[in-house]
C-alpha cells in the first residue's frame, strides 16, 4: 500500500502537483550536527551490510521502501567508498534494533549527503526492522578516508556502554592486570551491577574474554554486601559470545533499585595469558606452541592472521570471517575475545600460501584448524583478502610511565620515562639517543598506544620544551616486538656519549607504516654467475660494489666473478615506503648518473654453513621507484628528472640482475655449500610495520663454475623446526634438488 501511494506521489511531483510537507521534506540536519554511518549485520564482508545511521545520539536503520541504487551510491560515499554496486531489501543482513530513522528515501545519486535526499523525515516511518535496507559498495576507497574494513560487535548503546572489574580487595587495587573483581557496567545513567543469581562459568568466560583473558576460573558464589543498583538480571550466555551484550539477559528500568534475591553482585576470576602473568618478566621469550600468529599490527594482540601448515606459514582468506572465528584466534594466542574482525588485508597483505577460506568457528574451538573451513585454490582468494583481528587485551597501564614532550602533535616528541631514581623516588627522565633506531621507536609508539613508528630520532634539540634534563636510560636495543621500552636490552648503569638533552631520543608515530618484503622465488629463478671484465667495472668499484681484493687487480685487465640475481621488493604495508632524507639531502653519483636517496638499502651476504661471512655486497637505493603495481593501483614514484623516490603500497621496485651492483663479488670464494642472505633496510633507517620479514635466505651450491639456489624463503616464513633444519643443512652433494 505504501509503495503504491509513493508511486502516486512521484507522479504528482512530475506534474507539478502540490505535496503535503510530510512527504516532500528533505531530512533536516541532526540537532547536534553529528550524523555517522556504519555497516552492520551478518554474514557480510567489509564493504557490504545493513546501513545504520547515528542520529541524535542513537543508532538506527533505513527502511527499504522505494530504495534505489541512487540511494546506495550516496550512502556508500558516506561510508568512504567510491560508489555502490547493489543494494538489498528485507533485512538481508539481519534485522537491526532501535529506531528506523529514514523511510521512503529518494536520492538522485549525486547528493553529497543523505540529508539532501527526499524522505519522510527523521524518525517518521511505518516500517519494521524486517524491511531494513542494505548496500554493497565497490571495494575502492575515496581519497582521505581511512580503511573501514572492520566487522565489530554492534553494541546497543542504550543497554551498556562499558564494562570493567573492580578489585575485590583493596590490597590488589594497584596490581595490573586486574584478574578478579566485581563486574561493573556503565550505562548512560551511571554504573551498575549484575545480579549473580543463576550466574554460570559460561557467563564468566564471556566477561573474561572482554577483559582480555583467554579463560576463567571456577568460583563459588561470593555474596556481596554492596548497596547497589542491579541493572542486569538472569544473564544466560553460551560462552561463545564476543561481548556480554550478545547474551540473553533482563534489564531493570533506569533509576530503579531491583533487588537480587538470594545473591549479590556478579564476580569473576580470570586466567591471564602468558604475556600478562603477574610477577613474570615479560621480556622472557615464551616457547611458541601455537599454530597461529599475528603479523603487521601496531599493538600487542592485533595483526594479520597467519597459520602454520607443515613447515610454512600462510594466511587466511576473509570470506565469512567473523568475531567467533577471530575470537578463537585471540584465545589461542593467550588474549581475550576479538574486539574486531577485519577483512580486506587491513593489516597488510601477506606473502606465500593462503591456507584457509570460509572459516566458520562456533567460538569454543581450541585452535583455528579445528574450525570448519575450505582449502584454497588459486582462483578462490588473493592476498588482498587476507583476514586480520584486533583482540581484547588486559589493561596494563603501560602508557602511564612514558610520555612525549615538545612535539607539534601528540604523535611526536622527545621520549621521557618515569623511573625510580637512586633514592627510590619515581621521576621523569630522558633516553639517550646513541644507537636509537626505528626499532626502539616502534616499542615507544606501541607502549603509548599511538600506532606504528614513523621515525626514530637521535637528536631532539628542536623539541626542547621540558625542564627534564637527566638521562635515565641508555644503550637501548629492542627487537621491535616488546610491549614496553624497559623490556628491551639496556645499560644497567647509564652511559651516554652525548649527554646533553638535545641528544636524547625522540619518536614520530603514525597510524600506518610500510612493510617491505623480497620476492624470494624470483631470486632463486634468476641467479647465475658472470665473469665481468674489469674495464666495465670502474663505476661499480667507485661505489664499493666489489670485494676488497679488486683494489689489487691489474686494472683494466682481467675480470671479477659475480653472483647475480634479480631483487623484486614489494611494499605490502599500509603506507608508502619513503627515504628518510628529503631530496635536498640525496647524493649525486656522476659515474652512474643518479641520486642515492639511502646510502645502504640492501645487504647481500654469502655465508658459510656456520654463519661466517665469506663474501658480501650492498645496494644503495640509487632509484627507489614503482616498477609495477597490482591491478587498480597507480604508480606514484619515478626517478627520472629528479623525481620523488619511494615504493607505493601494493607496488614493487625491481632491481634487475643485469644492472650494476646487483651482485655479490665471489672471485675469492672457493667451491662449496653456502647460505645466500639478502637484508632489506638493514639499518632500520625507515620504520616498517614488520621487520621480521626483511631478511631472505637461500641454500646455495657453488661448484666453481655454476651456482644453484634452493629453499629461498623470508626469514619468518618457516616454522622454527624448519628454520633449524635449514641452518644445519649438511650441504648439497650434487646439482639435483629433490
Amino acid at each position: 500500500m505504501v509503495s503504491r501511494l509513493w508511486d502516486m506521489v512521484i507522479a504528482m511531483v512530475l506534474w507539478g502537483v502540490w505535496l503535503p510537507s510530510c512527504l516532500s521534506q528533505t531530512t533536516s540536519p541532526s540537532q547536534d550536527g553529528k550524523i555517522k554511518f556504519r555497516l552492520a549485520g551478518y554474514p557480510r564482508k567489509h564493504n557490504e551490510g545493513r546501513v545504520e545511521v547515528f542520529y541524535n545520539g542513537e543508532w538506527g536503520t533505513i527502511c527499504d521502501d522505494d530504495f534505489t541504487l541512487a540511494n546506495a551510491h550516496v550512502l556508500c560515499r558516506h561510508l568512504g567508498f567510491v560508489e555502490a554496486l547493489s543494494w538489498s531489501h528485507s533485512a538481508k543482513y539481519g534485522p537491526g534494533t532501535g529506531k528506523i530513522w529514514l523511510d521512503n528515501v529518494m536520492c538522485g545519486g549525486s547528493e553529497n549527503s543523505i540529508e539532501k535526499c527526499v524522505s519522510r523525515g527523521w524518525g517518521n516511518s511505518d516500517c519494521t526492522h524486517q524491511e531494513d535496507a542494505g548496500v554493497v559498495c565497490k571495494d575502492e576507497r575515496l581519497p582521505g578516508f581511512a580503511d573501514s574494513n572492520i566487522i565489530e560487535m554492534q553494541v546497543n548503546e542504550n543497554r551498556m556502554e562499558n564494562i570493567h572489574l573492580r578489585p575485590l580487595s583493596g590490597a590488589h587495587a594497584g596490581r595490573m592486570p586486574v584478574t578478579e573483581g566485581v563486574i561493573e557496567v556503565k550505562f548512560k545513567e551511571g554504573w551498575g551491577h549484575i545480579c549473580n543469581t543463576g550466574w554460570t562459568t559460561k557467563n564468566s568466560r564471556v566477561v573474561c574474554g572482554m577483559m582480555g583473558f583467554p579463560s576463567q576460573r571456577t568460583m563459588g558464589k561470593k555474596p556481596s554486601s554492596l548497596q547497589t543498583v542491579y541493572r542486569i538480571h538472569s544473564v544466560a550466555c553460551t560462552g561463545n559470545e564476543a561481548h556480554l551484550s550478545a547474551c540473553s539477559m533482563e534489564f531493570s528500568k533506569a533509576n530503579s533499585s531491583a533487588s537480587c534475591p538470594d545473591g549479590g553482585a556478579a564476580v569473576v576470576s580470570c586466567v591471564p595469558g602468558p604475556l600478562f602473568t603477574q610477577g613474570r618478566a615479560r621480556r622472557v621469550k615464551l616457547k611458541p606452541m601455537s599454530q597461529v600468529r599475528l603479523k603487521g599490527g601496531a599493538k600487542t594482540g592485533e595483526g594479520r592472521v597467519e597459520v602454520l601448515k607443515g613447515s610454512e606459514w600462510g594466511t587466511v582468506c576473509d570470506d565469512h570471517w567473523n568475531l567467533q572465528s577471530s575470537s578463537v584466534v585471540c584465545r589461542e594466542l593467550g588474549f581475550g575475545t576479538a574486539k574486531e574482525a577485519l577483512t580486506g588485508a587491513r593489516m597488510g597483505q601477506g606473502m606465500g600460501p593462503i591456507y584457509m577460506n570460509e572459516v566458520q568457528c562456533r567460538g569454543d574451538e581450541k585452535s583455528l584448524w579445528d574450525c570448519p573451513h575450505k582449502s584454497i585454490t588459486a582462483e578462490d582468494c588473493k592476498h588482498m583478502e587476507d583476514a586480520s583481528v584486533i583482540c581484547n587485551i588486559p589493561y596494563m597501564g603501560f602508557e602511564k610511565s612514558i610520555r612525549l614532550t615538545g612535539g607539534r602533535t601528540q604523535l611526536e616528541g622527545r621520549v621521557e620515562l618515569l623511573l625510580s631514581t637512586g633514592s627510590g623516588v619515581r621521576d621523569w627522565g630522558l633516553v639517550c639517543g646513541d644507537g636509537w633506531t626505528s626499532r626502539e621507536a616502534m616499542v615507544v609508539c606501541r607502549q603509548l598506544g599511538l600506532g606504528h613508528a614513523s621515525s626514530g630520532l637521535r637528536e631532539t634539540w628542536y623539541w626542547d620544551s621540558s625542564n627534564v634534563t637527566e638521562m635515565v636510560l641508555s644503550g637501548v636495543k629492542c627487537k621491535g616486538n616488546e610491549m614496553t621500552l624497559t623490556d628491551c636490552q639496556h645499560h644497567s648503569v647509564v652511559s651516554c656519549k652525548r649527554a646533553g638533552a638535545q641528544f636524547s631520543a625522540g619518536v614520530i608515530c603514525s597510524d600506518m607504516a610500510s612493510d617491505l618484503v623480497l620476492n624470494a622465488p624470483l631470486v632463486e629463478q634468476t641467479v647465475y654467475i658472470e665473469d665481468r671484465p674489469l674495464h666495465l667495472l670502474y663505476c661499480a668499484a667507485e661505489e664499493n660494489c666489489l670485494a676488497k681484493s679488486a683494489a689489487q687487480a691489474n686494472w683494466p685487465y682481467g675480470h671479477r666473478r659475480l653472483l647475480r640475481f634479480s631483487s623484486e621488493i614489494h611494499n605490502i604495508g599500509k603506507a608508502d615506503f619513503r627515504p628518510r632524507l628529503g631530496r635536498h639531502s640525496w647524493v649525486w653519483h656522476e659515474c652512474h648518473r643518479h641520486y642515492h636517496s639511502m646510502d645502504i638499502f640492501t645487504y647481500y651476504d654469502l655465508l658459510s654453513l656456520n654463519g661466517t661471512k665469506v663474501a658480501d655486497g650492498h645496494k644503495a637505493s640509487f632509484c627507489l621507484e614503482d616498477t609495477e603495481c597490482h591491478e587498480g593501483v597507480s604508480k606514484h614514484y619515478e626517478c627520472a628528472n629528479f623525481g620523488e623516490q619511494g615504493i607505493t603500497v601494493d607496488c614493487w621496485d625491481l632491481y634487475r640482475h643485469d644492472i650494476d651492483c646487483q651482485w655479490i663479488d665471489i672471485t675469492d670464494v672457493k667451491p662449496g655449500n653456502y647460505i645466500l642472505q639478502v637484508i632489506i633496510n638493514p639499518n632500520f633507517e625507515v620504520a616498517e610495520s614488520d621487520i621480521t620479514n626483511n631478511a631472505m635466505r637461500c641454500n646455495c651450491k657453488y661448484d666453481g663454475n655454476r651456482v644453484w639456489l634452493h629453499k629461498c624463503h623470508l626469514g619468518d616464513s618457516f616454522s622454527e623446526e624448519a628454520e633449524k633444519e635449514f641452518e644445519h643443512y649438511p650441504g648439497q652433494l650434487n646439482n639435483k634438488i629433490s
